[in-house]
This record gives C-alpha cells, sequence and structure tokens, in this order.
C-alpha cells in the first residue's frame, strides 16, 4: 500500500510516517503543500492523508481541485478543526474520511487499511471477454494473458484506476512518461495498441481533454 502524506507540522509528520512505515505502508510525506500537485500527477496513491491547515493553501482548497481533476484516490481529512460545518465542507468537496487531531495512530492505521480495501474490493475489472488484473499488472482475454509493452500496462492502469472519469491527456503523459519529451501522437499509438486489444468503444476520446475507460 502506498499513502501520500500531506501534512506541514514536522515533528507530527514525521512520527507518522514511522509509524505507517513500521506497519508495512510505504508513505510519501511533504510538508510543503505546494508539491502536491507535481507528485500527484504521475504518482498513483492507494490513500491520500490531508491536512487542512497547511503553509501556503487550504487543504479544503487542495481537495476540491483533487477532484476537479478527476483524482478519485481516497482522502482521509486530518485536522485540528472540528466543527460539523468544516466537515460538512470537505465531505461536500469528495472527502471519504475525517479524523480529528488528537487522534489514535492506530486509529489512523484502521482507517487507512478500510479505505484501501474497499477500493481494492474491484482491483480486478471484468469487461465482456476482458479481464484486467491491476494487482497481477496483466489482461487476460477469453482466457488467454494477452502481452502487453510496459508503457501500454502503464496507459491502461491509470485508464482503469480511473474507470468511469476523463484522464486529462497530461496527466496521462506526465505519469508514464514523466519529464521526458514525448509527443500526443506517442500516446495515441498506446491508446490504439489497447484498442485491439479491448472491447470495441471501451476508450474513449475526448478531443482536446483526455481519455477515458467506460
Amino acid at each position: 500500500m502506498k499513502v501520500l502524506l500531506v501534512e506541514d507540522d514536522l515533528i507530527l509528520g514525521e512520527s507518522i510516517k514511522d509509524y505507517l512505515e513500521n506497519k508495512d505502508i510505504e508513505v510519501v510525506w511533504i510538508y510543503d503543500d505546494r508539491e502536491i500537485f507535481d507528485i500527484i500527477d504521475y504518482t498513483e496513491f492507494d490513500v491520500i492523508i490531508l491536512d487542512l491547515i497547511l503553509k501556503y493553501n487550504k487543504g479544503e482548497d487542495i481537495l476540491k481541485i483533487l477532484r476537479q481533476k478527476d483524482i478519485n484516490t481516497p482522502v482521509i481529512i486530518l485536522t485540528a478543526k472540528n466543527s460539523i460545518n468544516d466537515k460538512e465542507i470537505c465531505f461536500s468537496y469528495g472527502a471519504d474520511d475525517y479524523l480529528t487531531k488528537p487522534f489514535s495512530p492506530k486509529e489512523l492505521l484502521l482507517r487507512v487499511k478500510a479505505l484501501s480495501n474497499r477500493v481494492r474490493v474491484s482491483r480486478q475489472i471484468k469487461i465482456k471477454n476482458v479481464v484486467i488484473d491491476m494487482d497481477k499488472g496483466i489482461v487476460i482475454k477469453n482466457g488467454q494473458e494477452i502481452k502487453l509493452s510496459k508503457k501500454a500496462w502503464e496507459v491502461l492502469y491509470i485508464l482503469a484506476k480511473n474507470r468511469g472519469s476523463i484522464v486529462p491527456t497530461q496527466r496521462l503523459m506526465k505519469y508514464v512518461w514523466q519529464d521526458k519529451p514525448v509527443g500526443d501522437e506517442v500516446l495515441r499509438a498506446y491508446i490504439k495498441e489497447l484498442r485491439k486489444i479491448l472491447p470495441e468503444g471501451l476508450i474513449e476520446t475526448y478531443k482536446g481533454r483526455g481519455y477515458k475507460l467506460g
């Protein structure tokens, strides 16, 4: 499991990171909240732990932007704000859970695992005669494994993880090729490769925006 922790309290952030890593959870911790969108565009996480009171941006605004960017990773709000109004705002913006400080590290761990398990229920996607196995990193068609190139799988993975939502072209490019200078035509070639394997019409193109796995 991989978790993104956004927390600008250095002592608390380090203690959360150490605790979760001792429980075999990989943690990427950022205390400068301005870095979140550079990281989230090319790294996939199982859960995001987000503080609301940050140095440069409001956590509520970050949450809202994440959902506007069609990033559907489960988000746990971890904050000292405890009013029902604060909770209402966060849930309306797309938060999945809300934990107030002070808190028990074990409770945070339990909530992280619960959210991750809820998402992992659908880690194997079955569409007609095709199975996309997210954990094994394979595609099976008519009972036979289909060989995919590494890049084609990465394109399919991010589309499948965000199934039903448009994944912007730039986010796809950054996730698969990171900072390498690659043109849109290369991405289109891999989309074409995937379309030969998947049921007709499954990958939808939104011109000027991105692609969606239907």
